[in-house]
């Protein structure tokens, strides 16, 4: 009222509105500058061009209980304060929720994002209003998020027309690769390089593959039944690659939970994807194949079941944060067969906890030898043009310590086979059969000894074949010339490997692999029997056979084929699910056409 002995808080428009009534019958305004309206249709079409901000509500009389005339408080509210108090706004507290708030509930707030812009504003007046009224900070941890810039790190605008529509972007890719691909290609609080073919790239790379593997897991599931009834093997019934992925899971797991917990999304989601595409598909996938298509429901079989669907259930968990609607889709087919989990949505579920028993470091660090010793000899057998399919004799390694041979010897097995070589024979450093030398770096120990550069580099020449594997092994060597030490770590130096008449080399970390290339008439009659079962499995796929359809095959009889095809004949029935193998001279009506190495045959594939 004008001597501020009375006051009244309007609530809402429609309540505006009565009370402007009250004062058009006291005299003290001439109409309802609102207008005929409804509190449920209530809009500025209703009340015409009135706008209730300032300073035309400014003009707005009311009247008192008393009948004195009623005027609006001047003074205004910082335009930010609504923001400032959303954590209590947002659950209408004080009058709901309030044990939310006073009992630390739900308030303060583990973190807030918003944009770098927000800092003078939403970040501050969060903390203020909070701070007057709780003595307390509202939020714990801020993420900041940068700038979304082009490509080319220019502001995007649409004025220069390099700016991505969203709506586009999702109705092309849907919404969890943008998000995927926006989280894990910087840091939320760094700006953003857009490029749309990034998104196209993460949608290939990794929810492509994530999804193959998935297609892999239900194609063999449904044609066997399994739906996870059976009960749960321990770690002794499982062989030793199901504990080689279970144990990397759970340090997955572990990893991801610190990260998340740290505000690092960026690194959670590179280390997911890290692990589908490395370690669960391109590893213990191809590795496995046929213990899913070969044989009955062995424990072997139920293992692999088992221990595939335990990844594939975790991972939906794990992406959720990021890719909500695609993990949602993997956790709920994979529970509509098991009902493993009672949660309705993979978002409703608890967060996978680590099972510290399943982590097994040095079956996790041998079988990173198998997988770094596996990439040099394909990468060897590419350089050499000699496809995987054509065995090859052996590979020597050349063994640092006793520790470094027996882990090895444990995966040797599983090496051979997917590197198809027959045999790993193993060396001593100072055998003399694989030489090495050693050069040092200058870029790296330039800044490091300056003016003593010149009797580094005379001490890393003459390092002998010992000092190199001491080197390779510990990570340092000190060298000692005259008066003067110097501390050497490989970083420091380059590593290189002679080669030897008939093999191939290449280095990796301190693993070193020597591949015999020497084809024998041996290794190349069942490299032409492999190239056989490879066309047979093409013509199976193309002529729509079910993967378990076993089959009848003539193949026509050519000179430079027969021989390895009856050598082999049992091997490659049982990988094409042969019942007969024939060769023939008279090829029936029918027959597909092929060339298997400059040899052109015609192959009939039947239904068994």
């Amino acid at each position: 009222s004008e001597d501020q002995s009375e006051e009244i808080c309007i609530g809402s428009a429609a309540e505006l509105k009565s009370e402007i009534d009250k004062a058009v019958q006291a005299g003290f305004m001439e109409r309802n500058p609102l207008g005929s309206f409804t509190e449920g249709n209530f809009s500025k079409e209703n009340y015409g061009s009135f706008d209730l901000h300032k300073p035309y509500a400014d003009q707005i009389i009311l009247v008192s209980a008393s009948g004195q005339k009623m005027l609006r408080e001047s003074d205004l509210i910082d335009v930010w304060f609504d923001s400032g108090a959303m954590p209590y706004a947002q659950l209408h507290y004080p009058f709901e929720n309030k044990a939310l708030v006073d009992e630390n509930q739900y308030f303060p707030a583990d973190f807030i994002a918003e944009g770098v812009d927000q800092t003078r504003g939403w970040f501050f007046t969060l903390h203020a209003i909070s701070t007057m009224i709780f003595d307390s900070l509202a939020y714990k941890a801020v993420v900041s998020n940068g700038l979304v810039l082009d490509k080319n790190g220019n502001k995007m605008s649409k004025r220069l027309g390099n700016a991505a529509d969203p709506f586009e972007t999702i109705k092309k890719y849907g919404p969890d690769a943008p998000r995927w691909y926006m989280i894990t290609n910087a840091q939320p609080w760094d700006n953003l390089k857009f490029d749309e073919a990034g998104i196209a790239e993460v949608q290939r790379k990794f929810f492509g593959t994530l999804y193959n593997t998935y297609s892999f897991f239900a194609l063999y599931a449904n044609i066997d039944g399994f739906d996870y009834s059976d009960p749960e093997l321990d770690d002794t019934q499982r062989p030793e690659i199901d504990r080689w992925i279970l144990s990397m899971l759970n340090s997955l797991i572990a990893e991801v939970d610190r990260l998340y917990a740290a505000y690092e999304p960026t690194q959670a989601g590179r280390a997911i994807e890290t692990f589908v595409d490395e370690h669960l598909s391109n590893w213990y996938v191809r590795l496995c194949r046929r213990r899913f298509w070969r044989g009955d429901m062995s424990e072997d079989k139920l293992s692999a079941y088992q221990t595939l669907y335990t990844c594939l259930e975790t991972l939906s968990l794990l992406i959720s944060p990021i890719a909500p609607f695609f993990a949602d889709q993997l956790f709920r087919d994979l529970n509509l067969i098991s009902g493993k989990n009672t949660a309705q949505s993979v978002h409703l579920a608890d967060f996978p906890a680590v099972q510290a028993n399943h982590i097994d470091s040095a079956l996790e660090e041998r079988m990173l030898m198998a997988q770094s010793v596996c990439s040099m000899v394909l990468s060897l057998r590419k350089k050499s043009k000699i496809r995987v399919r054509q065995p090859l004799a052996r590979i020597m390694i050349p063994i640092l310590d006793p520790e470094m041979q027996t882990h090895i010897e444990q995966v040797r097995d599983l090496i051979l086979s997917e590197v198809n070589v027959k045999a790993i024979e193993y060396v001593g450093e100072e055998s003399g059969v694989i030489v090495k030398r050693i050069k040092p770096d200058f870029k790296k120990l330039g800044p490091k000894y300056a003016q003593k550069m010149k009797q580094v580099q005379q001490a890393v020449l003459a390092m002998s074949a010992h000092d190199i594997a001491q080197l390779e092994n510990e990570g340092r060597i000190e060298l000692v010339l005259g008066d003067d030490r110097f501390l050497i770590i490989p970083e420091d130096v380059e590593i290189l490997t002679e080669d030897i008449p008939g093999w191939l080399l290449q280095t990796q970390g301190k693993i070193t692999v020597a591949l015999d290339t020497t084809l024998s008439p041996e290794l190349l009659r069942e490299g032409l029997a492999r190239e056989v079962i490879n066309r047979i499995q093409n013509l199976r796929k193309s002529s729509g056979l079910e993967v378990t359809d076993h089959i009848h095959v003539l193949i026509e009889s050519h000179a430079e084929l027969n021989e390895s095809v009856s050598a082999f004949k049992d091997y490659i029935c049982s990988e094409i699910l042969a019942d007969t193998l024939q060769l023939t001279d008279q090829i029936p009506s029918g027959a597909e056409s092929v060339e298997i190495d400059s040899i052109r045959t015609q192959i009939k594939l039947t239904r068994a």
